[in-house]
């Protein structure tokens, strides 16, 4: 029978060959004893997610063009009204243009007799020109004929010229649209007097469809960008806070020439075709740009990362045990709602993401069931 002295040494040797330590096995015993802590899980996934560059933008017209009167006269009719959506050349303002038709008919009259004078003029000119070859006419008076002939078609030249000028006055005098969009307000109304120096515009027609989006990046996406529009234009999206409609969707159009040393962004624009009107000039919007795709991404839900001392970052992974394991991970992004990792986490290892501040490395959990994931406006 072994002594009392010989304990220690027995218990060391059987502890030694079952791989445990004297000091570690009470604990390991009081920790495999504790309560599982109650956690919600959901899996790693590994996908094409976009890279989205978040900014804010204002909405603007491609277009504005101010109506005014070429011409002086008195407002008709006006047959538009206000915040009416026009079309080119739709007629906006009649102007009383009865002065104009007048000196119209005045000089129709008198180009009809002038073409009459120059008609006669041309064949005295060829009667004289006959005469001549039979020595029956002096070469002076025959000069003198043609003179007359060219004379006259000048004069007819310059008559219809006359009569033009006074039919594109008649024509200013109805005013149209001189693009597609949206009228503002009226100042001018049935009776007024216009004239063609006044400062003051008709009216004021904006184009709104399609329309654009003004918005700055900081300049580390530059490279992204630039290698974006060499394969096309990147897609972007446009979102005014509280609409509840799905976002407009356009194209990169325009990327600066060079950064805002001031700022250090980069400013950009983008078309939306707005058939619906969505998107008002002057309008505050949200702006996603996505300059490419990452074809095979690892992400998990936002809320399971965490963040550690002097910023760290890591998540804590249920392993086959149902502990919680905690894994360094670098935060890349942010994609409707998932964080895109760059970690050693394979697609499908669950993650927690509710109960985290329970947990620390090694702790035994116990799964149940989550609440439904809100499903996101902005995707």
């Amino acid at each position: 029978m072994a002594s009392r002295s010989h304990l220690p040494l027995l218990a060391g040797a059987l502890c030694a060959a079952l791989g445990l330590s004297l000091h570690s096995a009470p604990a390991r015993a009081q920790n495999a004893g504790a309560p599982a802590v109650p956690v919600v899980v959901s899996p790693a996934q590994r996908g094409p997610l976009p890279v989205e560059i978040t900014a804010n933008g204002n909405v603007v017209a491609e277009a504005s063009v101010s109506v005014r009167s070429r011409v002086e006269g008195q407002i008709r009719e006006v047959h538009v009204a206000e915040g009416q959506r026009v079309q080119r050349g739709q007629v906006l303002f009649t102007l009383d243009a009865r002065m104009a038709e007048a000196q119209l008919a005045q000089q129709e009259a008198q180009l009809a007799r002038e073409r009459a004078l120059a008609l006669r003029a041309r064949q005295d000119a060829t009667r004289y020109s006959a005469l001549r070859g039979e020595g029956f006419a002096a070469a002076q008076r025959l000069e003198q004929a043609q003179a007359d002939a060219a004379a006259s078609e000048a004069t007819v030249r310059a008559m219809e010229a006359l009569v033009a000028q006074t039919r594109l006055t008649l024509d200013y005098a109805t005013i149209r649209a001189e693009i597609d969009g949206r009228l503002g307000a009226l100042p001018a109304k049935e009776g007024n007097l216009v004239r063609a120096g006044d400062s003051s515009p008709l009216a004021t027609i904006t184009q709104t469809d399609p329309i654009q989006v003004q918005f700055a990046v900081p300049e580390r996406w530059l490279p992204e960008i630039q290698a974006a529009m060499q394969t096309g234009q990147p897609e972007v999206a446009a979102h005014p806070p509280g609409d509840r409609h799905a976002p407009v969707r356009g194209k990169l159009v325009f990327v600066d020439s060079q950064v805002d040393t001031t700022s250090g962004t980069i400013q950009l624009k983008a078309r939306f075709a707005n058939p619906e009107g969505h998107l008002w000039p002057g309008q505050y919007v949200n702006v996603v740009l996505v300059p490419r795709v990452e074809p095979d991404a690892l992400s998990v839900p936002v809320q399971a990362v965490q963040t550690g001392s002097e910023g760290s970052r890591f998540v804590y992974v249920v392993d086959g045990e149902g502990r919680a394991r905690r894994r360094p991970v670098k935060l890349e992004r942010v994609v409707s709602g998932r964080a895109v990792l760059q970690a050693e986490i394979a697609a499908g290892e669950k993650v927690v993401i509710e109960g985290t501040q329970l947990l620390t490395d090694g702790t035994r959990v116990a799964e149940r069931p989550g609440r439904p994931a809100a499903p996101d406006r902005q995707s």
